[in-house]
């Protein structure tokens, strides 16, 4: 069974949500470790959620309290953060683990809602899952699929609209403090398309003074293409700029970085966050971070579209891994009949053509009923496949769990190898 434990930006301290991603340590591997009912775990660590995936052995699970276990594990690389951060701590199980990696991935759980940074996040926690050896086969597929249902959902919706909502409300939020755009010097941070987004949601509202600073020498670049000022240094752009915004990954503006004596209002656009919380205690200054944006964002933007592309994609995900032990009980009968039909074949001096077409048949009788199981456990009637396979086959099958029948290779294609 998957398990989800998560907490976010929703329900958590965005300080303690970066203190916590920066500080941990703790792997996936400490999880597995931790437990023999867990299989395999990836970890996802971001400045606004801190979420951990299991796969949990079902004959062992009733004894676990996965949160305990995550939150235990964690403390030793962040102490009492751990303990603070259980207390906003949800716990996910089965399907509602899947919609809930699934709408993640997506970005429809950000903070900027549809941004681009959270699904090569959530694909990174798997790599280095993989790379610890703690993936699994049901999370492996899990998590493949969140990223193919993540491309689909960016593909059909808007998320471009959703990601200018927030620059747009941030600059609502800032215009009480701005009497005339075209005459304000503005600063933006980074060379990104989401720094372009914002660069085009100031000159809507008429400012004309924009520079842009990149950690990594592509300011000049980005000036030419967007008809801007490029800055070299960043304590003197800053010294210069009423207004600076963020949007990047690569960089961290800290207290020291802005110079005194001057009134400004700086935008923290970034993930994870690009400005330090100090800086908005230094004199003059007004921090405006995503912790307050998100108190004033309106819901999600994307309408029934996206959030329905999503439950679709989980709920088909599910109904194949509930049906999964069939199939693989049936692909195993057909494979057992295959091969003591190749063995007669080759005992007649049977040729690579008629092996061939054996395999192919074998792979078409296996393929239409397959379909049919994933169409029966979408509609709750798995057990009627399960019952048919007795029925016909003599077949005796579990429901059981779905990651034993993935491990077993629950693959469908017009052959069988």
């Amino acid at each position: 069974m998957l398990l989800c434990v998560t907490a976010s930006h929703r329900t958590t301290d965005f300080a303690l949500l970066d203190r916590v991603s920066r500080d941990v340590s703790t792997t996936a591997a400490d999880l597995v470790a931790a437990d023999p009912a867990v299989r395999g775990a990836v970890v996802l660590a971001t400045c606004n959620r801190f979420e951990a995936y299991l796969d949990v052995d079902d004959d062992q699970s009733a004894g676990l309290v996965p949160a305990d276990l995550v939150f235990a594990t964690l403390a030793g690389s962040v102490g009492e953060d751990a303990a603070e951060l259980r207390k906003s701590a949800e716990l996910l199980h089965g399907d509602e683990a899947v919609r809930h990696l699934f709408a993640v991935s997506s970005g429809l759980e950000s903070v900027v809602v549809g941004e681009d940074e959270i699904s090569g996040q959530v694909q990174r926690a798997l790599a280095t899952a993989r790379a610890e050896r703690t993936s699994s086969s049901a999370l492996e597929q899990a998590f493949q699929r969140a990223a193919r249902t993540s491309r689909q959902v960016r593909k059909a919706a808007d998320l471009g609209g959703a990601g200018r909502s927030m620059v747009r409300l941030a600059l609502d939020l800032a215009a009480s403090r701005v009497a005339d755009w075209g005459t304000v010097p503005v600063l933006v941070v980074g060379t990104g398309r989401y720094a372009a987004t914002t660069i085009a949601a100031l000159r809507a509202r008429g400012a004309r003074d924009i520079r842009v600073f990149s950690a990594t020498d592509r300011a000049d670049a980005f000036a030419a293409r967007y008809g801007v000022r490029a800055e070299h240094e960043l304590r003197a752009a800053i010294g210069t700029a009423e207004i600076m915004i963020t949007c990047t990954a690569r960089y961290t503006v800290t207290a020291q970085d802005v110079p005194d004596a001057a009134r400004r209002l700086i935008i923290d656009l970034g993930l994870p966050r690009n400005v330090e919380p100090a800086v908005g205690q230094l004199p003059g200054v007004e921090l405006l971070d995503l912790e307050l944006l998100a108190l004033h964002a309106p819901l999600s933007e994307l309408g029934e579209g996206a959030q329905q592309l999503v439950a679709t994609a989980a709920a088909e995900f599910s109904a194949e891994a509930e049906a999964a032990p069939g199939i693989v009980a049936l692909r195993r009968h057909v494979l057992e009949a295959l091969e003591h039909e190749l063995s007669r074949s080759r005992a007649r001096g049977g040729d690579a053509s008629t092996e061939e077409a054996l395999r192919h048949l074998a792979g078409m009788l296996v393929h239409a009923p397959s379909v049919r199981a994933r169409r029966l456990a979408a509609e709750g009637r798995s057990h009627e496949f399960l019952a048919g396979l007795e029925a016909v086959y003599g077949l005796q099958v579990e429901p059981g769990d779905a990651s034993r029948a993935a491990d077993d290779g629950d693959t469908d294609s017009g052959a069988i190898a």
